[in-house]
């Protein structure tokens, strides 16, 4: 396999932009513990299409999530992790599947949606202070599993489910860290026997991944100094407004 043939029409300057928002991506993911999911896609469906995005994301966050799980590993809640991975394990190969099946059109406007309908839902559960029991988080996680199988960018719901159930601070990103290992071997699995991992997904990826590594102990350092009700601002108006132009796309294409 030639990984090279990956970046085939793909400049430069459009690389160096890549790996710049994935370092940043990574970052944001390490302070907030989500922000990958949600910001790879603005820049890499304009320049490849949204059908390769997802498996793209899945192969990079092993990396993004390592180094997480690395700089965070003492905050980690395994009993929480390990109710939420055996709940999610199926219908996370189902959802990632069901996205194989996607056609472009129907990848973007699925992509869009996810990111879009994710700033309401974490508002939400912050504002309604929701909390849920052992029990809550794994039936939860059974309808999460089909949700991070097939997009990009539900993260922030898994985030919304720990804190839910009583995590708080760096404990929320280590746990998610940990569980998000897990589902993206899932997810890779299903995408690597259905065909959809080809060179290019695979060269974006370690790009992106090895880019990514060293953003989770950056943003260890910036935790505490770092505002971050302007940065969720500031995310929340960049995932929306990239959910809304990947939408439109879709939905030219169906036109």
């Amino acid at each position: 396999m030639n990984l090279l043939s990956g970046f085939a029409d793909i400049s430069a300057i459009q690389l160096v932009l890549v790996a710049g928002v994935a370092l940043f991506a990574s970052v944001v993911g390490g302070v907030a513990g989500y922000g990958t999911g949600a910001l790879m896609p603005l820049v890499l469906v304009p320049l490849i299409g949204a059908e390769p995005v997802v498996p793209i994301i899945a192969i990079s966050a092993i990396f993004s999530n390592f180094s997480r799980a690395a700089a965070y590993r003492r905050y980690a809640d395994r009993r929480r992790a390990g109710i939420v991975i055996v709940a999610s394990a199926l219908t996370t190969a189902l959802g990632a599947y069901g996205y194989t099946m996607l056609t472009s059109a129907g990848a973007a406007i699925v992509i869009g949606s996810m990111l879009i309908l994710s700033v309401p839902l974490r508002r939400f559960a912050r504002r309604r202070k929701l909390k849920i029991d052992e029990t809550g988080l794994g039936l939860s996680a059974v309808a999460y599993g089909v949700v991070v199988g097939g997009t990009s960018g539900s993260g922030v719901i898994l985030l919304s489910l720990l804190m839910a159930s009583g995590l708080e601070g760096a404990a929320v990103i280590a746990t998610d860290a940990v569980i998000s290992l897990a589902t993206g071997v899932i997810k890779i699995s299903v995408f690597g026997l259905a065909g959809v991992v080809t060179p290019q997904v695979i060269a974006f990826a370690l790009l992106i991944g090895a880019v990514a590594l060293p953003g989770a102990f950056f943003a260890r350092s910036f935790v505490e100094r770092m505002p971050l009700h302007i940065h969720a601002a500031i995310l929340d108006a960049a995932v929306i407004t990239g959910g809304l132009v990947m939408m439109s796309a879709g939905l030219r294409h169906l036109i």
